[in-house]
């Protein structure tokens, strides 16, 4: 019997303003995709709406970035509406529960950015795996690395109200 694939949810980033990635998610692509050579089969799912002014989406544009590196059009699957991290972290699980997948996800991000995207993830109901974030730190200069830090304290306790808030309505709903 065949193995099921892996899933490996991939956080997306702001692109440039052209609509090019910038080093943010070059770093989070290159460690999901070496996460995801060393693992196979897996299939990679590359998460974010639409990225201003650009007007791309940032799942399209890691798409394009994994199929440039050899993974099949058949072993990626888009989510490209969810304009932030927790939208992402709902929207895959709608399309991992749709396609009947049960096992463990795989999460890739930033080292900044992972505590709060497996956080979400387990709030989701997911046993999750973590993807070896990216050696060197998203941001070169030190006072952006600690702006993104501190927003990430905010943003963790805000997201898990939000999507414990969102958990007990779609319960309420029957959804």
């Amino acid at each position: 019997m065949p193995q099921s694939p892996l899933p490996i949810v991939i956080f997306g980033a702001r692109l440039q303003p052209d609509g090019t990635p910038g080093r943010t998610l070059w770093l989070r692509m290159s460690a999901a995709h070496a996460f995801g050579v060393a693992r196979a089969p897996v299939l990679y799912m590359p998460t974010g709406g639409l990225s201003r002014p650009s007007g791309l989406r940032e799942g399209d544009v890691m798409a394009t970035m994994l199929e440039a590196a050899g993974v099949p059009p058949d072993a990626v699957q888009v989510e490209g509406t969810a304009p932030d991290t927790l939208a992402s972290a709902v929207a895959c699980t709608r399309l991992l529960r749709q396609r009947g997948y049960k096992g463990p996800v795989a999460v890739a991000s930033s080292a900044y950015h992972l505590p709060r995207c497996l956080v979400l993830m387990r709030m989701m109901g997911w046993q999750v795996v973590r993807v070896p974030p990216p050696p060197v730190p998203a941001a070169r200069r030190w006072r952006k690395r600690w702006f993104w830090r501190l927003r990430e304290v905010a943003a963790l306790p805000w997201d898990v109200l939000l999507l414990a808030i969102h958990r007990l309505r779609a319960g309420r709903d029957g959804d």
